[in-house]
């Protein structure tokens, strides 16, 4: 009995230190955890350029399949955004100012962006002559940018070149 309490002091004695390689909660750089702050976003406004980047080099050499696919993908992900920064932008109202400011600003960003991918779609449905396809897309622009925006003239414009419209908006 007296040989089994004298392990744990031959451990101490003989260096076998099962904690030594601890991970500490501190941290050198502590931007290293916040992931989707780093230039390698997934859930992005960048990420959402390069599906339109990846579409347009997809339609430069013909193939359309694929450009509507990095279209689409770019949609999806920015309605995804603009549904999160407006989810954020609701459920901090009236506790913290800063935070609805912030999403709003992020959520303008995401609008803007989710038009130009609207747009770009739109353009591709109407080349492969399904314009019943754009029609939506061009409405959506509409909807999100308001009439008076540039990329709401331009959505409102293709509508009445589809002949989908036939008055011309002067605004």
């Amino acid at each position: 009995m007296k040989f089994l309490k004298l392990i744990p002091i031959l451990f101490i004695f003989l260096g076998n230190h099962p904690y030594e390689k601890l991970v500490y909660a501190g941290s050198e750089n502590p931007n290293s955890y916040r992931v989707l702050s780093s230039s390698n976003k997934k859930l992005s406004i960048a990420n959402v350029e390069f599906y339109l980047e990846k579409g347009d080099d997809f339609i430069k050499k013909g193939k359309l399949d694929k450009a509507k696919d990095s279209f689409l993908d770019a949609r999806k992900l920015a309605k995804q955004l603009a549904s999160f920064y407006s989810d954020l932008n609701s459920a901090f109202k009236g506790t913290d100012a800063r935070i609805p400011i912030e999403m709003q600003s992020k959520g303008k960003a995401t609008l803007q962006i989710l038009a130009e991918t609207n747009k770009r779609l739109a353009a591709l449905y109407i080349k492969n002559e399904k314009p019943e396809v754009a029609v939506p897309l061009l409405i959506e622009t509409i909807r999100i940018m308001s009439p008076d925006s540039s990329e709401g003239k331009e959505a409102y414009e293709s509508l009445v070149q589809l002949g989908f419209v036939e008055t011309e908006y002067k605004g």
